[in-house]
């Protein structure tokens, strides 16, 4: 398991950005809401999806995060330019907390589902899931729970990609109001 910090910089293309998050405590969403705005780029990130090229990290880009707070999952909504999906990423998680700079991070659990605008969804890493289960890096627990939660949101959350994109829109929509 690796932390990540929600500031991405893991991403080494990403030349500046800005950042902006709050907890939020609503009917609809309890955790962490945050808004990556992407001001420049080395090289833009383009990643394959039926055979066609999906830019997911450019110029202008931003990314949505979304990670509720008593849940294993963290959300990052990869949009363009004008706010338009190109594609989710959704990584399940171990924990989640506040670094001392008030950055928020996750421990991940490998295990990824990535959906596409057309309700789309693929399993991504399962892999890396069964290696550290393998390795000892993480419990049978941690598995169980990776799995489990990836299976719910699928059955849940991402069950009407109608509704999965009014829930992202409407989260957007009350971080860029706070």
């Amino acid at each position: 398991m690796y932390k990540c910090r929600l500031t991405y910089d893991e991403w080494k293309c990403m030349i500046s950005k800005n950042r902006i998050g709050k907890q939020v405590d609503i009917p609809t969403m309890k955790g962490y809401l945050g808004l990556l705005t992407i001001t420049s780029v080395s090289d833009k990130q383009i990643w394959k999806y039926n055979d066609k090229d999906v830019v997911v990290c450019d110029n202008g880009y931003h990314w949505l995060t979304i990670m509720p707070s008593d849940e294993f999952y963290c959300i990052t909504v990869m949009m363009d330019d004008n706010y338009k999906i190109k594609v989710c990423y959704i990584d399940m998680i171990d924990s989640q907390g506040y670094d001392d700079d008030k950055v928020p991070y996750f421990y991940d659990l490998y295990l990824d589902l990535v959906v596409y605008p057309n309700g789309d969804i693929i399993v991504d890493d399962m892999d890396e899931l069964q290696e550290a289960l393998k390795t000892g890096e993480i419990t049978e627990m941690q598995y169980d729970r990776a799995l489990k939660t990836a299976q719910e949101l699928q059955n849940g959350l991402l069950s009407d990609i109608e509704k999965f994109q009014d829930y992202v829109s409407e989260m957007l929509n009350i971080l860029e109001s706070c």
